[in-house]
């Protein structure tokens, strides 16, 4: 029994998904599509760079999803694969959004322009500069929270991201990382500060908030027999009306991505497909349950070696 999971920020790099540009009609008509959408050349962003430009939020997200479900379709149109069969659908913050798509809640289009709108909401939350993320290795999140509270005086932040044990992220003021970061060096506690322009999923992201609660608003969203595992519960999506409201709420809650895992194995799941650019979410997989087997799919031998 199998899930399809979907990459977030961080797993772009300029020319990904290059092969399958080049060699299926799908995927050229997918990148053709995206930039009308968008009015923007993201398809030479993607192909060409430059590797800053594509860094930017609010090109990364839309970027990342396009990769992701061209690789999907390839696997489902060129190569017969029915990825459709998954027990479940679940995607990394963004990597939700890719998830949603690819499971049938969600059109290409309005999926591309939405992830537009919320990339730019949330690199545009809080002047550039002012927020941030950290990344804790070794602890668990239990650990880090303990550490939060017991120093809330002296610095404040939010566990943004629990990927695994031993692989938490914070985001926060950057000020307050810069005292969180001297105080775990001293504790001899590893740490490091991500590349990104702004402190996401905590309530420094309310502007954003503000902003995806009224274009979500507007899309209709289908009904698919696929199911989707929540960022925000760990668990199963209900309704279309819970849909709605958890992508919503993901912008300033942390993402249960440990959880998420565990919950899937535990209801029967032994294997998990990364469709998308990179293999961050493998490599979570792997220290979060070293018993099932992950394939990350990045190339079209990739896809020729799967076997559900």
């Amino acid at each position: 029994m199998f899930s399809v999971i979907f990459p977030g920020q961080g797993s772009q790099i300029v020319g990904m998904g290059k092969e399958f540009f080049d060699k299926h009609k799908i995927v050229k008509k997918l990148f053709k599509e995206a930039d009308e959408t968008l009015e923007f050349n993201l398809s030479k962003l993607i192909l060409e760079g430059p590797k800053e430009k594509l860094d930017l939020t609010v090109n990364t997200q839309p970027a990342i999803f396009l990769i992701s479900y061209s690789i999907f379709q390839v696997a489902k149109e060129d190569f017969n694969i029915n990825l459709n069969e998954a027990k479940y659908f679940a995607g990394h913050s963004l990597g939700e959004y890719s998830a949603l798509s690819c499971a049938g809640y969600l059109n290409f289009t309005e999926t591309i322009k939405i992830l537009r709108v919320r990339g730019h909401a949330m690199q545009n939350s809080m002047p550039k500069g002012e927020g941030g993320m950290l990344a804790i290795l070794g602890l668990k999140v239990e650990e880090v929270e303990k550490i939060l509270k017991d120093n809330k005086n002296n610095f404040e932040a939010q566990v943004a991201n629990d990927n695994s044990d031993g692989q938490i992220v914070l985001s926060g003021r950057t000020k307050d990382l810069k005292f969180l970061s001297e105080f775990l060096r001293e504790k001899k506690i590893k740490n490091i500060k991500l590349p990104v322009s702004a402190p996401f999923h905590c309530d420094l992201m309310s502007k954003a908030t503000e902003v995806m609660k009224k274009e979500l608003q507007k899309i209709d969203f289908k009904q698919s027999k696929n199911i989707l595992i929540s960022n925000v519960t760990a668990n199963e999506v209900n309704s279309i009306e819970d849909l709605k409201s958890l992508l919503i709420d993901q912008i300033e809650k942390k993402v249960r991505w440990r959880e998420s895992i565990i919950n899937m194995i535990n209801k029967g799941v032994n294997q998990f497909i990364e469709i998308g650019p990179g293999k961050v979410l493998s490599g979570l997989v792997k220290r979060i349950n070293k018993n099932v087997k992950i394939s990350s799919i990045n190339s079209q031998s990739d896809i020729k070696s799967l076997n559900t």
